[in-house]
């Protein structure tokens, strides 16, 4: 099918539009295996998954073109689906649908994109979207590992530091909680000294899940966590 963008409409989607969104997303996704894992869900349940979306708790838009031939959903600071039938792949629809999404979300989104799908991170990359982490999977329902990339928006600066600020809540957060957890094994433990094998193993299992950072910056992270903790927690009696 060849589209002329010229008469494509982008249209806030209906109830109405919910089965042939569906259509669409079961479609893109079985065609783009094995780029894209296998979806866990059948057709049915894809479909009655749509179905029963809320259009007041997000932004959902179909592009129109004789009939509903992609969209794009964005729930909050993140882009959740941009996805376009596999007969009009290929023909500015997707770029058309991105574009649209920067126009609503002008402060910027975030989005994950399965590693294996090398032509999606191209295009997101041509589009201005960066890269910030990979996983392993264990996070998404199909397993597969995956790259959170963002659109940091008309101010770049502004939205990485909203991003930093939110990590620094969860570091924090959970500073406390090895705090307590250190306070709370000392009086169990047969001795004061540190277990260094024990804390080598968790710079080994730290650095497989923050590559970048590796095992020896790791394990000097995790020497001042440790011992700033200890020095925090009340001496035994």
């Amino acid at each position: 099918m060849c589209t002329d963008l010229a008469d494509l409409v982008l249209r806030p989607a209906e109830t109405s539009d919910l089965m042939a969104i569906a259509e669409v997303h079961w479609a893109a996704r079985a065609a783009a295996v094995p780029a894209m894992p296998p979806l866990v869900h059948g057709p049915d349940e894809v479909r009655a998954f749509h179905a029963g979306l809320d259009l007041d708790e997000r932004d959902l838009w179909v592009a129109v073109h004789g009939h509903v031939v992609g969209y794009v959903e964005l729930k909050g600071a993140w882009l959740d689906d941009l996805y376009v039938e596999p007969a009009a792949q290929g023909q500015g629809i997707g770029t058309a649908l991105l574009d649209l999404a920067q126009s609503l979300r002008p402060d910027g989104f975030c989005l994950w994109v399965f590693e294996t799908n090398l032509g999606a991170l191209r295009f997101y990359r041509r589009h201005g979207l960066v890269e910030l982490e990979t996983t392993d999977g264990s996070g998404n329902a199909e397993r597969s590992p995956d790259v959170r990339m963002v659109w940091p928006g008309l101010d770049p600066v502004a939205f990485l530091r909203r991003l930093i600020d939110d990590v620094d809540d969860q570091l924090g957060d959970l500073l406390a909680r090895r705090a307590a957890l250190t306070r709370a094994v000392q009086p169990l433990k047969p001795g004061q000294d540190r277990d260094a094998a024990r804390e080598r193993e968790i710079a080994v299992r730290l650095a497989r899940r923050a590559p970048d950072l590796g095992q020896e910056r790791i394990a000097r992270i995790l020497d001042v966590i440790i011992g700033e903790s200890l020095q925090a927690s009340p001496p035994r009696g």
